[in-house]
């Protein structure tokens, strides 16, 4: 976290979703550090749980990008000072811009300066605008900067690159590679009965999973309160599958890594991360064993180039 002056109480303060804390929010935040530090005041990144889209749009389940306790810490390498989770419900949904600006801007956050990007929208039935909120800001007196956006930089976009399977336009919109994080459960243990053990990760609902295929990139033992750490911090080059395996049926959906040469992790009930480097093929069928096991020779080879 970033240093901040402790004085007035009053902040300067983004609110975003900030699922994936893509580019064009890593400019929107910033920003507000920036500004933040000019001001002597603290920085503070305002998110919202469950999404909204779950609240206003009933049914709707977006794919998360990252987790919460991922997307906090980004944030806060980003220097920003606070991160405060507001609960969206039903009630927050009803509130009017000028409802907003008052109780949670003004009333919760002392809002000195307000940093939110051009597209920008909030209260009910997303009513306000940056315009909207420039003017509440002369009212409750707290100034508005916004940031442009950055054109082709959306959380959405982001989801659809995933779905399409094109995990490096999606680094490139990240500026990091997407990663997918869970706990390490017991597999069917057909990867070690061919030689390649891997890391069986059971991932949360609505995670954002990129498309069904094999991928080169890495496995990371990430440190989670209460749960085992085993390999702090580690991280390998790994050959990744995604998907249900053709060749075996019964077996659902999963995400497996294989740590290249590493046959002796002990990783299972430990928290993980698989990040995506590059998507080497498609799911397919073999015909025998021998071709299934000499395609993953292919993948490992392909993976130590990529990661190396």
């Amino acid at each position: 976290m970033g240093a901040a002056v402790q004085g007035s109480g009053r902040a300067v303060v983004t609110v975003g979703v900030y699922d994936g804390v893509h580019l064009g929010h890593q400019r929107v935040v910033e920003r507000t550090v920036a500004v933040a530090r000019e001001r002597g005041l603290r920085g503070v990144a305002v998110t919202f749980e469950p999404h909204p889209d779950e609240i206003v749009r009933p049914g709707a389940r977006p794919q998360r990008l990252t987790s919460m306790r991922r997307r906090i810490e980004l944030l806060t390498r980003l220097g920003i000072d606070e991160v405060r989770v507001v609960e969206f419900t039903p009630e927050l949904a009803r509130e009017t811009p000028d409802d907003f600006a008052q109780s949670v801007l003004t009333e919760r956050l002392r809002a000195a300066a307000v940093v939110v990007g051009d597209d920008f929208v909030f209260g009910r039935d997303a009513s306000g605008d940056v315009e909207i909120l420039r003017t509440l800001g002369e009212k409750y007196d707290f100034a508005v900067e916004v940031v442009p956006r950055l054109d082709d930089v959306s959380s959405t976009a982001v989801r659809e690159l995933l779905t399409a399977g094109d995990v490096e336009t999606a680094a490139a919109r990240l500026g990091r590679p997407h990663r997918v994080e869970g706990i390490v459960v017991r597999g069917y243990q057909r990867g070690r009965e061919l030689g390649f053990p891997t890391a069986n990760v059971e991932t949360p609902q609505h995670t954002a999973i990129p498309a069904d295929g094999v991928y080169a990139g890495w496995l990371q033992s990430v440190p989670v309160a209460n749960l085992p750490t085993l390999y702090e911090g580690q991280r390998w080059p790994a050959a990744i599958s995604v998907g249900t395996n053709p060749t075996f049926e019964g077996v659902p959906r999963t995400v497996e890594a294989y740590a290249l040469d590493r046959d002796d992790l002990d990783l299972y009930g430990t928290h993980v991360a698989v990040e995506f480097a590059a998507r080497l093929r498609g799911n397919t069928r073999f015909d025998s064993i021998d071709a299934l096991i000499a395609q993953i020779h292919d993948d490992v080879a392909a993976t130590r180039r990529l990661t190396s």
